[in-house]
């Protein structure tokens, strides 16, 4: 299964869990986990999400684990229903073209053709009507939540405090930036994916070829050959230190290259890590020197007062979640059946998942740059 694959099926999974009250299993022995405001959540619901995160392998777990997951999973269900009851109450859904445009905008950022994107949902037994619904959901919470944050306001005094507070956050550390494209001698599933040494090193070099001519846009060649995760952002891995490159595993020639003969746009020869896989980098930042920044320095002010927006909007979020669960008429049948029979926490099990979960499927590991998108790989 592709790589692309797993991971648009992972926020399919998450955005699922706004799906499970609109479809109900005619006949279910494990019958209704709960409701809210009369909207009925079956249990069967809760098990297929539990089969998703544990990539079918459900029944492996023990009575008690497979208690606490339903019991965990049930309670997101019922707050994200919660959020799209009051959403809907205050006439913030979404128009089916909105609907139908962020799902076209989630294709385009994984790079899938549409017969693969018919072919996931087919083989995550999901239907686009049922991915619609997911998405209606989300839109609409998003939206009530964008209404409460909308009446956030924050003054220059509060900006220049935090500043005052928090200096030593406000620095350009001496280092670079870097995108890479990845070629893996392994089988990881991607399109255009190497199979082995011989084809890894063929592709790696008709790559380098094609870059080096100027004929081919570097993010544009990484989002549709890399195999790598870094792909669906262009290569972006972001910014590095000299340590960091370091703890990396970059080699000591390497790091000097970046730091010193190499200029922002140029890129590296393919270079074969240690575990296997081959890199072509591109540098797209460099800072030869840590410069203290001021209130005045490019960004600074627009930074600080995000940060002080992301704060307020946690907090309003949850303050939303809280008067939201307060004000809804919720009954948890499952927590109730737990406690009338302690003995039998879990009930009935779920039935073995016909197939196994994406989400189960191997991730290939990512770029070894330490940066604030990708994690170390040494």
């Amino acid at each position: 299964m592709h790589k692309k694959k797993a991971i648009f099926f992972i926020c399919v999974a998450i955005l699922s869990l706004g799906i499970a009250c609109n479809r109900r299993t005619s006949g279910s022995a494990e019958g209704v986990a709960a409701t809210v405001n009369g909207k009925e959540i079956m249990l069967s619901e809760v098990d297929r999400i539990i089969s998703q995160q544990t990539g079918g392998q459900q029944a492996q777990l023990s009575p008690l684990e497979l208690a606490a997951a339903r019991l965990q999973v049930l309670d997101g269900l019922i707050q994200q229903e919660v959020l799209f009851q009051r959403a809907e109450k205050e006439n913030l859904l979404p128009s089916e073209d909105e609907i139908t445009q962020a799902i076209s905008a989630e294709k385009l950022q994984r790079n899938l053709t549409e017969e693969e994107f018919q072919r996931m949902l087919r083989e995550s037994g999901q239907t686009e009507q049922a991915l619609r619904e997911t998405v209606r959901k989300q839109l609409a919470i998003q939206k009530l939540q964008d209404k409460v944050i909308g009446k956030i306001t924050i003054s220059d005094r509060e900006v220049e405090d935090f500043y005052n507070n928090n200096k030593q956050q406000f620095v350009n550390a001496r280092g670079v930036g870097l995108a890479n494209i990845v070629v893996d001698p392994q089988d990881n599933g991607y399109q255009d994916d190497a199979k082995n040494d011989a084809e890894a090193k063929l592709k790696i070099d008709e790559i380098y070829q094609r870059l080096k001519t100027g004929n081919a846009d570097f993010a544009t060649v990484a989002r549709a050959r890399s195999e790598d995760p870094s792909n669906v952002r262009g290569g972006d891995i972001g910014f590095a230190t000299e340590e960091q490159l370091k703890q990396a595993g970059f080699p000591a020639d390497l790091i000097n290259k970046f730091f010193n003969s190499m200029q922002v746009g140029d890129i590296t020869p393919p270079i074969r890590f240690p575990n296997g896989r081959w890199y072509i980098f591109k540098l797209t930042d460099k800072r030869l020197q840590t410069e203290n920044l001021t209130l005045d320095s490019p960004g600074v002010r627009d930074q600080i007062k995000n940060a002080l927006i992301n704060q307020r909007r946690t907090l309003l979020n949850a303050a939303l979640l809280e008067v939201a669960m307060n004000e809804a008429k919720i009954v948890n049948h499952l927590a109730r059946n737990m406690l009338s029979s302690p003995n039998n926490l879990s009930g009935i099990r779920p039935a073995p998942a016909a197939s196994p979960s994406p989400q189960a499927t191997a991730q290939p590991t990512a770029s070894p740059v330490v940066s604030p998108q990708a994690s170390p790989q040494r």
